[in-house]
């Protein structure tokens, strides 16, 4: 199969012919058509030349509705043969890519709507039924990828996707006004929205070559890349270009679920995986078997690392790696394999370079905690900016600099080592204690499946400490037992005052946790407090 030796170079990322998506399926198409570029789960197999064939079909009823280069197309579905189709043939036509998570609704869902400026949404047929009473912004009209009853939507005209491989086929068909150029934008994809409202990052196709090509040196040609988690998320977007610009194949799961995942990497035969977030824990937390070893997977990447990543490697017999990422940057740096120390994300890529910082943006010495803050040395490798926000925009490039807002610490070796989202640092008894680092300790206990920890306030000064758990299917978390066992963990000024059961943490439409939203319902009446229960506190 084919590889591309040595696709790490500047020079590659700002060469249409290997950044930029079009030029890449069509290359490979024609280089290597029979090479397989995906296996969707459950599914089928497609080649490149099929895949190319099916983007054109859909490109060219794309252009019939009226999309032209440079417009933006929103796309609310999920991980399957429609997505996929539909974001390759919006950059086939230089497009812009919309996506929109698959959990959004209500007022974040209209946000997006209105700040999209798009005309046009490629969307399932379920979906559409959140758009009723709610302002659609620019949207004009809908294509359904799939049958099913559609509401009436004021202004809005709804009809079938009918993707025309007979329009792809004739002479000329979907020329462009111009060449695409790997500076233009390729996505608009929008942030999670914890704090306010979602902001729309503007990503150029050297952004998401420098984030997912590049960052891979580990990948060989008989690779397989799982795609479990969302397309319209960068985590996972990355890795399908990631695979796309060397003409290897992936994997492709609708959704993570714990039961499927192993099944669905054997049948694939995936080789890496990405796992996000509490999926590794998830997985980790599934009864031994004796088939935990019998797969094709050869290493994960666990982000961000934790407890749960050596254990991950020593159960299922794979490579531990990290990557450190957000939509506004591109995979500055990664670690592995086989690493084992919580929190580390890795040294800086070539072309970037990594500072941490006080609030005045001042070096901090190895060792100390601050702000990460990236630049780049290639040009259009971050983010063009936050569509329409600029002021967001001069605020998060202050003094030429990308602010990640998240705690870092260098050691001196040039290792760099999350630490926790600025926000999420708790000030207690004159410690600051990292919430991620909790996090990881409180998930080792074998009833709790996820956890948040936050500060809540004390009636002393600072903050006191709060986590919020749920439980792991079939379980029942002992909380004086819970507490115990993070006694004999934690040093006493982490161990948590209040402990709060819930059957599921409440998330943003990206998954993440909304620690704003706990936060702002503080200690409840049902929620467990050890200084007045007593049970599980390590004496003074």
């Amino acid at each position: 199969m084919h590889r591309e030796e040595d696709i790490m170079t500047t020079e590659k990322a700002l060469d249409p012919a290997y950044s930029v998506l079009r030029n890449i399926l069509d290359r490979f198409a024609t280089q290597t058509p029979d090479a397989p570029f995906v296996q969707f789960w459950p599914g089928d197999l497609w080649d490149y030349r099929t895949t190319r064939d099916r983007v054109r079909a859909r490109a060219a009823a794309l252009q019939a509705a009226g999309v032209a280069q440079g417009d933006h197309v929103l796309c609310f579905m999920g991980n399957g043969p429609d997505l996929l189709t539909s974001w390759f043939a919006i950059n086939y036509l230089g497009a812009v890519y919309v996506p929109v998570n698959t959990a959004a609704r209500g007022r974040p869902l209209e946000h997006i709507l209105q700040d999209a400026d798009a005309a046009l949404m490629i969307a399932e047929t379920a979906l559409i039924h959140r758009l009723t009473d709610l302002s659609t912004g620019s949207l004009r009209r809908i294509l359904t990828v799939d049958a099913g009853d559609v509401p009436a939507l004021p202004s809005v005209e709804i009809a079938p996707m009918a993707d025309d491989a007979e329009a792809a086929s004739r002479p000329g068909a979907l020329e462009l006004e111009r060449p695409i150029q790997p500076w233009d934008t390729q996505a608009i994809m929008y942030t999670s929205g914890t704090t306010g409202d979602a902001k729309g990052v503007l990503s150029s196709y050297v952004q998401l070559y420098t984030m997912g090509p590049d960052a891979f040196d580990c990948v060989a040609s008989d690779d397989r890349c799982m795609i479990c988690g969302p397309i319209f998320h960068c985590g996972s977007a990355l890795y399908v270009y990631a695979m796309l610009a060397r003409g290897l194949s992936i994997g492709m799961m609708r959704e993570f679920k714990t039961q499927d995942f192993w099944p669905a990497v054997r049948e694939t035969g995936s080789t890496y995986a990405l796992l996000l977030g509490v999926m590794a824990s998830f997985l980790i937390k599934q009864p031994p078997d004796s088939r935990d070893r019998d797969h094709p997977l050869r290493r994960a990447f666990i982000t961000p690392f934790g407890e749960d990543g050596p254990l991950f490697a020593e159960r299922f017999g794979v490579e531990a790696w990290t990557i450190y990422n957000m939509t506004e940057i591109a995979s500055p740096m990664h670690a592995g394999p086989n690493i084992t120390r919580k929190g580390i994300a890795g040294k800086p890529r070539p072309w970037f370079d990594l500072r941490v910082v006080d609030e005045n943006d001042i070096p901090l010495p190895d060792g100390e905690t601050g702000e990460l803050i990236i630049r780049s040395h290639r040009p259009w490798a971050l983010m063009k900016g936050y569509y329409k926000k600029p002021a967001a925009t001069a605020e998060a490039m202050q003094n030429g600099w990308f602010h990640t807002g998240d705690g870092f610490r260098r050691e001196a070796d040039g290792t760099f080592f999350f630490v926790d989202r600025l926000k999420d640092i708790i000030r207690r008894r004159g410690e600051n204690i990292s919430s991620f680092a909790l996090e990881n300790e409180v998930v080792a206990y074998p009833a709790v499946r996820e956890c948040a920890a936050l500060a809540v306030p004390s009636e002393h000064s600072e903050d006191d400490v709060m986590i919020a758990v749920t439980p792991v299917e079939g379980a029942k978390i002992d909380i004086p037992d819970l507490l115990r066992f993070l006694s004999k963990q934690l040093p006493r000024y982490m161990v948590p005052r209040y402990v709060r059961i819930l059957d599921d943490l409440p998330k943003t439409a990206n998954g993440k946790i909304q620690k704003a939203a706990l936060r702002r319902e503080g200690v409840t009446a049902a929620t467990y407090d050890r200084e007045t229960a007593g049970s599980g506190r390590r004496p003074a």
